[in-house]
């Protein structure tokens, strides 16, 4: 059937600007860190300077821009942006602290405890039996599922591998030996009814992870375990606020790397999160 509208004219390719709401401090722990590694490897020639290449890696990771988008906005290929987006996850994974030098880190200055909690990262339905293990009962949608430890005052610590969010918390926890890890070192860890019995060492045994009481089913809890968890979840407020600012990173409100870079990209958001809230 004819049409009586118009046709469309030349198409035009539009460039609007977007403010990155980040701090100066963490655009130039960025750009230093890929001058030294450009330095190491002896490649001094970009086709953006090191400080644009860490703008646009930054505008992926906190506004989760589009690859082709911020390609087209630079005159640059697709694939340039995800390789140079790969190379800066690479290398700000690689400064993650391991989990055995976090918890002596910690012991050695004198710590007790530490907090521990667990978050859900989204992913994009697929189909395949890869899925379906990501499909997490709880959240009622596809994910990996990445625990987390931090200090008293909610900064992080170390972030594990993601896994499948299929599995529990507590099934998480034993593929990293937590409690085991946690009790060479002298520490303990308060966690959130989720990991009640991670901790199987025993009535007689310092516990390594601390929880509150559940609820029983038609039943009420006595006034004394309420209190107990009053006091745990007013321990546990500032280990939200770690994973608030973790996830401030737009990229992790549904991941649409491949997921076999997850681990690395957390792992590379908490480092930049370090940078970014010490300021």
């Amino acid at each position: 059937m004819p049409t009586k509208s118009p046709p469309a004219g030349a198409h035009t390719e539009l460039v609007y600007q977007c403010q990155l709401t980040l701090s100066t401090q963490t655009l130039t722990f960025l750009t230093g860190l890929l001058r030294a590694h450009l330095k190491q490897i002896r490649s001094p020639w970009r086709k953006l300077p090191a400080g644009r290449i860490a703008v646009i890696v930054l505008a992926a990771l906190r506004h989760d821009q589009r690859l082709a988008d911020l390609a087209g906005g630079n005159d640059i290929s697709r694939t340039t942006v995800d390789r140079w987006l790969k190379e800066m996850i690479d290398l700000l994974a690689a400064r993650a602290p391991r989990l055995e030098r976090v918890l002596a880190k910690i012991a050695r200055e004198g710590g007790s405890v530490v907090l521990l909690d667990g978050s859900l990262i989204p992913t994009q339905r697929q189909t395949g039996l890869p899925m379906r293990r990501r499909w997490s009962a709880k959240h009622k949608r596809h994910g990996l599922l990445v625990i987390a430890l931090t200090d008293v005052k909610g900064r992080l610590l170390w972030t594990s591998t993601a896994r499948p969010a299929r599995g529990s918390e507590i099934t998480a926890c034993r593929h990293d030996d937590l409690v085991g890890r946690l009790r060479e070192a002298g520490l303990a860890a308060i966690a959130d009814l989720g990991f009640v019995g991670l901790d199987d060492g025993g009535p007689d045994a310092d516990p390594a992870v601390i929880t509150g009481y559940k609820k029983p089913k038609g039943k009420k809890l006595p006034p004394a375990k309420k209190l107990v968890n009053q006091l745990i979840a007013a321990e546990r407020a500032v280990c939200e606020r770690a994973f608030a600012h973790l996830k401030n990173w737009r990229i992790l409100a549904k991941l649409r790397l491949d997921v076999k870079w997850a681990t690395r990209l957390v792992r590379a958001l908490m480092i930049l999160t370090w940078h970014e809230i010490a300021r």
